[in-house]
Formats: structure tokens, C-alpha cells, sequence
């Protein structure tokens, strides 16, 4: 008895002896079947299973919308002075050579048939426009319109297979909201870079006549004027026109026209070869305590609460479509067709918006007397050549 005990134990202590050695240096010969079955998986896992996006990557937007953003160089020939080939003129302002003055900044494709929009400052006096897309494809490029009022121009290329932006509603961007600034600064490259929208309607701001701009803090710099702002769908919300600097580099303060504006540009440029805007003749101020007691003008009960608030009409044009619909000089126009207005730019914008030949409501403060004027504006006189 003695002797089988002694005989099972010694077996037993050879069976866990081995077990352990099996399972440490060959653990697949205990399992082969799960073993087997977890490394097929861990094989295909990467082909089935989908990409997981880092927490608040922005990658989709910036690939869905970059394919879109070009870079436009530009160049200008310089028009030699007459008195170039004289020593004398030589010696006081040098030898100055005949290279073309080039130019640099961004683009966004909004057609498949090659229609870009750009700002007008980018191109304005160009004797020659190449354009190149994201995928390095190079294309001349020709100027269809501009619209030196909201800095806006429009291209065209002749291309195919081209990537097209998808354009955003802007009535649906808040302060706030993330958004991607696209475009080529200082010629590195096409760049993104992200921030939010830090405020809309920036006006009066003296960059252009139709000032409705988005500020966003996101970087733009120099060559970035152009190019495209989009949200985190990678839809256009506005083109990249200017930014604040005091150095000539991003400070966080940049601004957009929306892509609305835009897309009232593209169409009237390609349609009809201008944008039409409506008109209606008047000189605005904006409304101070003085003028207003100068033009014996009160708030009514509507205005006591928040104040009087309008732009005051110092001047209307003879016969002129102000003139027609009973606007009279010391009139304070409170809104246009309901939307109300409380300055200059916003007055000019209203205006400009109303279609040339139909009647639209303005709300008029006549000294102490509120009253509704119907006004049909005439079509706003082409501006005349600026320099920027």
C-alpha cells in the first residue's frame, strides 16, 4: 500500500510538472481551437472593423472640403517709367529691373464645370491667373466678374473631374461653432487650421461697402484670402477675405464673407455679369443725440423701452426711389422689409438685398410718429473704379 502511494504521488508530481512546462512555453498545445480562432481575429480585425476617430478630430470635414481649395498666383507686368534709362534718374531711385510683380492667394471650386470663387483683391489687375489644385494639377485661369463692393471675384478653368465644395447654410452658424480655415499662407502649402465662430455681422469695419462679416479666431494669414471657412460637416460657411494684424500674421481675429453673400455673387456674375443690387437714393447717418434733437425726433412707446434706435436720413436724391415712397429728409428708417436696422452698414446691406423694381416695407420714425412706407428700389449704379 505504501509503495502504490508512493508510486501515485511521484506520477502525479511529473503530470503538473509537465503541464507546467507545456503551458508555459507552448500554451497554444492546451488550447488550440479558442488560441487558433483569436488570432484569425485579431488578422482580420483591421480590414472589418471601422476607423475610430480620435475624440474631436475635424479629419473628415478637412478631407471632404480640402480636395476644393486651391492656390492662385497671379502676376502683373510693370510698367516701365520713362525716365528709367536716365543716369540721373538712375542714380536717385536705382536700377530698377522689369520682373512682373507676383501675387498669392486661395480659391474654393463651387462647380463641376471649373468656377471658383475668390476675393477680388487677389486678382484685381492681373495680367495673368494659374491655378493649382490640391491634387497638383495646374490650370490658367479666366476672370469672369468681380464685384469690387463685397471683395469678391469670380473664375473659371477648363478642367475635368474637378472636386466641388459643398456649400453650407449660414443661417445655421452660431458664435461658438467649430470651423476649419482653409487655404495657401505665406506659399507653404495648403494649411487648415481650426478655431470657432467668435462673432457675426461684423460691419464697419472700412474693408469693402457690404460689410455682414464672420469673425472667427481660427489662423488665417497672408495668402489664406480666398480660401474657404467650413464647418465641421466641411460645407463652405464663408470665403477667407481679411484679418486684424499689427504684425501682417494671425492674431485670432479673421474674418469671412458668408458663404450667402457668395453665393448672391457667383449667380448674378454668371447669370447676368454683375451682381444686382436694389437702391433707393438716400444720404444716411448714423443717429446721434444731437441730430436727433436737431430733427425734433422722440422715441414712440415702441422705442421707450430699449431706446431710439435707426439711421437717420440726412439727404434724399429728386425723384429718386427714397423720394417716390414718401421718405423724407430727418426720417429715421427703423428696419427694411422686418428686419430691423441699427446703423449704416446694416441699412446698406437691407437695401442692397431687396430685388430692383419690387416694393418693400420700410419702418419709419418721423419725429414722434411711427409709420410704414412702401419703397420700390431702383438698381444700384455701378461703383465706380476704387483703389484698394
Amino acid at each position: 500500500m505504501k509503495k502504490f502511494w508512493l508510486l501515485f504521488s511521484q506520477s502525479v508530481t511529473v503530470l503538473l510538472a509537465a503541464y507546467f512546462v507545456v503551458g508555459t512555453l507552448k500554451p497554444e498545445w492546451l488550447n488550440r481551437r479558442p488560441v487558433a480562432s483569436t488570432a484569425l481575429s485579431l488578422l482580420q480585425a483591421p480590414a472589418d472593423a471601422p476607423t475610430l476617430l480620435p475624440t474631436g478630430s475635424l479629419r473628415l470635414a478637412a478631407k471632404k472640403a480640402s480636395g476644393a481649395v486651391v492656390s492662385i498666383n497671379t502676376s502683373k507686368a510693370v510698367h516701365r517709367n520713362p525716365g528709367q534709362g536716365d543716369p540721373f534718374f538712375r542714380f536717385f531711385f536705382g536700377d530698377r529691373g522689369d520682373e512682373p510683380q507676383v501675387g498669392l492667394g486661395s480659391g474654393v471650386i463651387v462647380s463641376a464645370n471649373g468656377y471658383i470663387l475668390t476675393n477680388d483683391h487677389v486678382v484685381e489687375e492681373s495680367d495673368a491667373i494659374e491655378v493649382v489644385l490640391n491634387d497638383g494639377r495646374h490650370a490658367s485661369a479666366k476672370v469672369i466678374g468681380t464685384d469690387p463692393d463685397s471683395d469678391l471675384a469670380v473664375l473659371k478653368i477648363e478642367l475635368e473631374q474637378l472636386p466641388v465644395i459643398t456649400l453650407g447654410n449660414a443661417e445655421n452658424l452660431q458664435v461658438g461653432d467649430q470651423v476649419l480655415a482653409i487655404g495657401n499662407p505665406f506659399g507653404v502649402g495648403q494649411t487648415v487650421t481650426s478655431g470657432i465662430v467668435s462673432a457675426l455681422g461684423r460691419n464697419q469695419l472700412g474693408i469693402n461697402t457690404f460689410e455682414n462679416f464672420i469673425q472667427t479666431d481660427a489662423a488665417i494669414n497672408p495668402g489664406n484670402s480666398g480660401g474657404a471657412l467650413v464647418d465641421v460637416n466641411g460645407q463652405l460657411q464663408g470665403i477667407n477675405s481679411a484679418i486684424y494684424s499689427r504684425s501682417g500674421g494671425s492674431m485670432g481675429i479673421g474674418f469671412a464673407i458668408p458663404v450667402a453673400t457668395a453665393k448672391q455673387v457667383l449667380e448674378g456674375i454668371i447669370k447676368d455679369g454683375r451682381v444686382t443690387r436694389g437702391w433707393i437714393g438716400v444720404e444716411p447717418t448714423e443717429l446721434s443725440p444731437e441730430l436727433a434733437q436737431t430733427f425734433g425726433i422722440r422715441p414712440g412707446k415702441a422705442d421707450a423701452a430699449q431706446g431710439l434706435q435707426g439711421v437717420i436720413i440726412t439727404g434724399v436724391m429728386q425723384s429718386g426711389p427714397a423720394a417716390k415712397g414718401g421718405i423724407k429728409p430727418g426720417d429715421v428708417i427703423q428696419n427694411v422689409a422686418g428686419k430691423p436696422v441699427r446703423n449704416v452698414s446694416e441699412l446698406l446691406v437691407a437695401v442692397a438685398a431687396l430685388a430692383p423694381g419690387t416694393p418693400a416695407r420700410f419702418g419709419v420714425l418721423r419725429r414722434e410718429e411711427t409709420m410704414e412706407l412702401s419703397v420700390t428700389p431702383g438698381l444700384r449704379p455701378k461703383p465706380k473704379l476704387q483703389q484698394r
